[in-house]
C-alpha cells in the first residue's frame, strides 16, 4: 500500500521540493541551534498553512486546467489593477527566483563539498547547474516527477537518519509541537520559518503542474492526497533539521555544513555524509522547481499556452539557471536583487493569499468545488498571517525592525 501511495505521488512531491531548499535547511538548523525543540511548533503551523494554500491551488487547478495567472488575468475587472498585479507576479518570481538560484546551485554545491571535498569546489556549481539543466531539457513531466520523487525521497532519509543518530528527547520533541512557546529573540525565525515554507510562487507552480497529472474534476481526491503526503513529508523533513540541529552543543553556527562538523564529534563521519547529500538534494530540487516555476509564470502571464517542449518555455528557465551559475562561478551576491524579491514577494503573498481565497469561493469558476466554512475560515486566518509576515518582512529589508 505504501508503495502504491508512493507511485500515485506527483505535484505536490515538486512542491514539497521546491519549498525545502537551502534557505529552509538553513533556517532550520539556526532554529535548532538557537532554540532547541523550542520551534517545533511553529513549523507545525508553517505546514498547515502551506496544506490550506496548496490544496486551494491544487483544487484550482484541477477543476479550471488553468494556471494561476491566467485566472488572475481572467477574472481581475479593472485593467490597471491587473497590470500591476501581473506586474508584480512577473517581478517577484521571475527576478526573485534567478536571484535565489544562485543560493539554490551553492546550496547542493555545499553538498557536493562534503561529500567529495573541497578540491574541486569551483567546479560543482557548473557542475549543479548542468545537472539542472540536461534535467529540464531533456525531461518530460513523468520524468521530472520521477527524479524529484526520488531525490525528495533521498533527502528526506537523509534528514530524518542525520535526526536519528543524535538520539533526540522523543517527549521533549512532542512537548515542543504541543505547548507553543516563543523564547526570546524567536520572532524573526519564526517568520523566516514561515516564510520559507509558505512560498508565492509554489501556488503558480502547483496550478499549473497539476494540469500536466489531472484533466479531470473527478480527480480532485487523487490530487488532494498527493497534495498532503508530500506536504506532510516535507514538514518531516524540516522538522528533522530542527531535532537534528538541537544537539549541536555549540552555538557558533554560521552555515549549514558547520550544523555536520558540530555533529561529527559526538556522531562520527555518517552525519557529514548523511548532511551532505540531504543538502545537494535540497539544493538540487530547488535549483528544478525554481525556472520551471518562473517558465509557468511567464507562459500564464504572457499567455503562450507553451508546453515544457516550447523554445519559450525553455528559454525561460534557461535564463533563470544561467544567471544562478554565473552567480555562484564569479562569486557575485546578488544582494540588492535578494532585498528586492523578497519586498516583492512580501507584498505578493497576501495579494496572492486574498485572490486565491477569493476565487475558490467564486461558483463561475470553481462550480460546486467551492471552499467550506471551514476552508474558508483557515484562509482568513493565513492571510492575516501573511499580512503580518509581508509587512515584517519588507521592514526588515529596509532595517526598519
Amino acid at each position: 500500500m505504501r508503495i502504491n501511495m508512493f507511485k500515485k505521488m506527483g505535484p505536490g512531491v515538486l512542491v514539497a521540493a521546491a519549498f525545502i531548499g537551502p534557505g529552509t535547511v538553513a533556517i532550520c538548523t539556526m532554529a535548532g541551534v538557537r532554540f532547541g525543540y523550542g520551534l517545533l511548533w511553529a513549523m507545525l503551523l508553517s505546514i498547515v498553512a502551506t496544506l490550506v494554500l496548496q490544496e486551494m491551488a491544487a483544487r484550482l487547478g484541477v477543476v479550471t486546467q488553468k494556471g494561476l495567472a491566467e485566472v488572475i488575468k481572467e477574472e481581475m475587472a479593472v485593467p490597471w489593477i491587473k497590470v500591476l498585479i501581473i506586474g508584480l507576479i512577473l517581478a517577484a518570481i521571475v527576478l526573485g527566483n534567478a536571484a535565489y538560484e544562485g543560493g539554490n546551485i551553492g546550496g547542493a554545491s555545499l553538498g557536493l563539498e562534503a561529500v567529495f571535498g573541497d578540491g574541486y569546489t569551483r567546479y560543482y556549481p557548473l557542475v549543479v547547474g548542468s545537472i539542472a539543466f540536461i534535467i529540464l531539457f531533456f525531461g518530460n513531466y513523468r520524468l521530472l516527477e520521477k527524479v524529484l520523487v526520488s531525490l525528495v525521497l533521498i533527502m528526506s532519509i537523509s534528514f530524518v537518519l542525520t535526526a536519528l543518530i543524535t538520539k533526540p528527547d522523543i517527549l521533549g520533541v512532542v512537548r515542543a509541537i504541543i505547548f507553543p512557546r516563543a523564547p526570546k529573540g524567536s520572532i524573526l525565525t519564526i517568520i523566516a520559518m514561515v516564510g520559507t515554507t509558505v512560498v508565492p510562487y509554489n501556488l503558480f507552480l502547483h496550478t499549473s503542474l497539476v494540469r500536466e497529472k489531472w484533466k479531470a474534476s473527478t480527480d480532485l481526491k487523487a490530487a488532494r492526497q498527493d497534495t498532503f503526503w508530500s506536504i506532510i513529508i516535507g514538514g518531516l523533513v524540516s522538522m528533522s533539521i530542527i531535532v537534528a540541529a538541537a544537539a549541536i552543543p555549540s552555538v557558533e553556527i554560521s552555515t549549514i555544513m558547520d550544523m555536520a562538523k558540530g555533529l561529527e564529534p559526538l556522531y562520527g563521519d555518517s552525519a557529514k555524509y548523511f548532511m551532505g547529500v540531504g543538502i545537494f538534494a535540497a539544493g538540487l530540487t530547488s535549483s528544478i522547481t525554481a525556472p520551471m516555476a518562473a517558465a509557468y509564470v511567464v507562459n500564464s502571464c504572457f499567455g503562450w499556452n507553451a508546453s515544457m517542449k516550447d523554445i519559450r518555455f525553455k528559454l525561460v528557465w534557461m535564463l533563470i539557471i544561467g544567471v544562478g551559475v554565473l552567480f555562484m562561478s564569479l562569486g557575485i551576491k546578488p544582494m540588492e536583487v535578494i532585498q528586492f524579491a523578497q519586498v516583492a514577494n512580501g507584498m505578493l503573498l497576501p495579494i496572492i493569499a486574498i485572490f486565491l481565497l477569493w476565487v475558490v469561493n467564486r461558483q463561475k469558476v470553481m462550480q460546486h468545488y467551492r471552499n467550506s466554512l471551514f476552508q474558508n475560515i483557515m484562509g482568513i486566518i493565513i492571510i492575516l498571517l501573511s499580512v503580518f509576515l509581508g509587512v515584517k518582512s519588507i521592514l526588515t529589508v529596509f532595517g526598519l525592525i
